[in-house]
């Protein structure tokens, strides 16, 4: 009878793997694999090899603390002549002596996690089990049976491989690149993912229930979506905008994912502080592409927030143009959320591909704050009752605006802003670092026939009634843009479409502002009486916005808000115009100083010029790039930077993988917080 089968040394092939998994570049000691793809490993006996016919051997896998195949979190599958498609299984693929060659592949459904891989080895009557060890199984995005499958090469590239990106910010006037360091294959950020799956409630509550649905992308998207903010758990952000932020770190300050995570993670799972929508987006961005599910961050210009999902957002001026408290809906400069590729299987067919996801915590669904998964498609055709949070993610691209003048006899005068809500909804583009627009994508065009159907599905009878045509206009412009450190002017260019001759009273104002839409002191202000209008004539009349009035209260978001109100007397009709003005920062410039390669030293060059007629003190540089350096690295200024003068810093890097990489800077200072730059650097490969 032939001797036991006895195992010498299991070799999980991480390298080989992660290169035909695409997970190479994860700093993690364990193997990871996507799901429905076929991996190898190799096993090495001791004194004989495994003889066919003679040798029966059986492979076990399980994730989660209670594995039970009933829940579909553990697998037992003899060693065959050939893969299955649809069940875990394995096969021989090559022996040589006491070498034996194993390929392994689970199913395009199986459920994501960390796995413990066992075999079992009989010969005749006796058996040994044999523990292999661990590996990670993620989403698969390549394979066309999963649920995550996305078809072009280019976009898997972009949503699912590329760590570094954009994210937009600014105004819909002003549009500004904010580049951030998504760092998905870090070292430890797959664990760290995988420690937030674990960390949700759903997952204390019912621990085998939890881990059987981590094979549903839309279950995953809804708990990271609660989990990357802390109001119902033990998530990773704590949101705040109210610019008091000395007791943690500034969400303008922020340039990337990796320290966030790195930072819950090492103290037992506390809430960072802190974060705002583009920070709690794109730490969801890191954790779903880690996890495998293509996901880009996505930007909404005028964003609604709807309190009484209305689809109006009511606000209220007094007399003189000033907002007034009345309604908690709100206008946000932007908002940030993320989409996400997947099959919904749960809804009728047409809602596949691209479906919002909201981290940032506004609204409770289900008794949980979270948004989405909610399909773009059902949010651009009204279908408003389909899961999940449709209605709202709406509303924030479609709702009306009106504002309500508070008139001093109690009584109250309506304009409204049909087409304000929801412009230049924007991503950054496949393989590129320009913009693309995909408004197209959630609306069809203002006023089209084909958006009143849409309104009409959504159980929305019909607008409301605009107000009437007074034969006058009014937009507010900034005719030579507006930086930080500088007086800048804005204007409000009024015109007359009557015959007549108007007679009119102008109230101009300009206030800071948070990006989010509360306003703070005033930093410019024109009352003008006697404003006489010419027919068919226009005015123009400037207001100049003084940098020794914003400069000491410009919150981190850099807004500027500026509020028209014309009132003409005799007909007592009002219009009003508004605009967010983004203050531009200082440009961050990069040299790079040496050649760039893999595995060889190089040196960034970073410097700023002040603009400001002051001195900057506490100055600080803090870099970081997936691939170019380890972790977070940060350099102080000894001395103040004088008005005119240039900040200056040299880091080192250290590439560790070659290809296309980016830099990311973030600068602060007591006077100037929150200033972005980026370099992209080609690092070469090492010589073969």
């Amino acid at each position: 009878m032939a001797e036991d089968l006895v195992l010498e040394t299991c070799d999980l092939q991480h390298e080989s793997n992660g290169v035909t998994h695409r997970t190479e570049e994860m700093g993690s000691q364990r193997l990871v694999v996507r799901r429905g793809q076929p991996f190898t490993i190799m096993l090495h006996f001791a004194g004989r090899g495994y003889e066919d016919g003679v040798d029966t051997l059986a492979l076990n896998v399980q994730t989660g603390p209670c594995p039970t195949e009933t829940w579909g979190t553990r697998s037992h599958f003899p060693v065959s002549s050939r893969l299955q498609a649809s069940a875990w299984s394995a096969a021989v693929e090559q022996q040589d002596g006491t070498a034996l060659s194993l390929s392994l592949c689970s199913p395009p459904d199986a459920r994501i996690g960390l796995y413990t891989l066992t075999m079992e080895a009989s010969t005749g009557y006796q058996g040994t089990s044999f523990r292999l060890g661990d590996f990670i199984l993620l989403f698969n995005p390549w394979c066309p049976e999963d649920t995550v499958y996305l078809e072009d090469e280019d976009q898997r590239t972009e949503y699912v491989l590329t760590q570094q990106g954009i994210i937009y910010q600014g105004s819909n006037d002003f549009i500004v690149s904010a580049p951030w360091n998504f760092g998905q294959f870090e070292d430890n950020m797959v664990e760290t993912c995988l420690l937030l799956l674990d960390t949700n409630p759903k997952f204390f509550r019912d621990q085998n229930r939890d881990c059987s649905r981590r094979n549903c992308p839309v279950y995953i998207g809804r708990v990271v979506s609660a989990m990357v903010n802390c109001n119902d758990d033990q998530g990773v952000l704590a949101g705040r905008w109210d610019n008091q932020y000395s007791d943690g770190v500034s969400p303008m300050s922020w340039i990337g994912s990796v320290e966030i995570l790195r930072r819950w993670s090492k103290f037992g799972c506390q809430p960072v502080r802190y974060g705002q929508c583009w920070v709690f987006a794109a730490v969801a961005c890191t954790v779903l592409r880690c996890l495998g599910i293509p996901t880009r961050v996505v930007t909404n210009y005028n964003s609604a927030h709807d309190t009484n999902q209305n689809l109006v957002i009511d606000r209220y001026l007094d007399e003189r143009g000033s907002l007034q408290q009345g309604s908690k809906d709100m206008i946000w400069n932007f908002h940030c959320w993320v989409e996400s590729w997947m099959a919904r299987p749960d809804l009728s067919a047409g809602y596949d591909g691209w479906q919002a996801l909201d981290p940032t915590p506004q609204e409770k669904s289900e008794g949980v704050y979270c948004c989405g998964p909610s399909p773009v498609k059902a949010i651009k055709e009204g279908d408003l009752v389909l899961n999940y949070d449709i209605p709202f993610v709406f509303t924030e691209v479609n709702a009306d605006l009106i504002y309500w003048i508070l008139q001093s006899d109690g009584s109250r005068k309506k304009t409204v802003h049909p087409s304000i809500v929801g412009k230049s909804i924007s991503t950054k583009g496949v393989g590129r670092d320009s913009r693309e627009d995909i408004t197209h994508h959630y609306k069809y065009p203002e006023g089209s026939d084909k958006e009143r159907e849409v309104f009409a599905k959504a159980k929305r009878q019909k607008r409301p009634v605009p107000q009437e045509e007074t034969g006058m206009t009014m937009r507010i412009k900034v005719p030579q843009g507006a930086n930080n450190g500088c007086d800048f002017d804005v204007v409000a260019a009024i015109h007359n479409d009557t015959d007549a001759e108007r007679q009119c009273r102008l109230m101009f104002c300009a206030r800071v502002a948070s990006y989010n839409g509360n306003v703070g002191p005033e930093c410019g202000m024109k009352d003008l009486l006697n404003v006489t209008l010419p027919p068919r004539g226009d005015k123009v009349v400037p207001l100049r916005v003084l940098y020794e009035k914003y400069g000491h209260c410009l919150t981190q978001d850099n807004v500027v808000k500026v509020v028209a109100l014309l009132v003409e007397y005799q007909t007592r009709e009002h219009i009003v115009a508004m605009r967010d003005i983004y203050v531009k920062n200082p440009d961050i410039k990069i040299r790079i100083l040496g050649e760039p390669k893999q595995k060889r030293k190089l040196v960034a060059e970073i410097t700023l010029t002040n603009p400001l007629a002051t001195p900057l003190n506490g100055c600080s540089f803090t870099v970081e790039g997936a691939g170019l350096t380890e972790g977070q690295k940060i350099q102080e200024l000894d001395c103040p930077v004088e008005p005119g003068q240039e900040a200056k810093a040299r880091v080192d890097l250290m590439p560790r993988q070659a290809g296309l990489r980016k830099l990311v800077v973030d600068f602060e200072s007591d006077k100037l917080k929150g200033v972005k730059g980026f370099r992209n650097v080609i690092i070469a490969p090492l010589p073969k």
